[in-house]
């Protein structure tokens, strides 16, 4: 049996990219090696702090660490990470 793929529906825009990917005229900046250094530089963990929070707040990261199957701190960094990169933003 082979598998359908999904077709993918592309804006004006991404056509336009797609097109010049295809015809040559883009070439990537990095290689695979590159990008690879570049997110182990990124993710790289260099400094431990000690913070104190609320018992109930801490039992709280950690039954959602458990229910994502990673360690709490490793959430608790994910965390601190998205909001300081602004992929979490406060609301009012």
């Amino acid at each position: 049996m082979v598998k359908k793929r999904k077709k993918i529906i592309l804006d004006d825009y991404e056509n336009e990219i797609l097109e010049a990917y295809e015809s040559g005229m883009i070439i990537p900046s990095h290689s695979r090696t590159d990008f690879q250094a570049i997110a182990k530089n990124t993710m790289k963990k260099n400094r431990k702090i000690n913070i104190r929070i609320s018992e109930n707040d801490l039992s709280a990261l950690q039954r959602r660490a458990a229910r994502e199957g990673i360690p709490y701190q490793t959430l608790i960094g994910s965390i601190l990470h998205k909001y300081a990169s602004g992929y979490i933003k406060e609301t009012a």
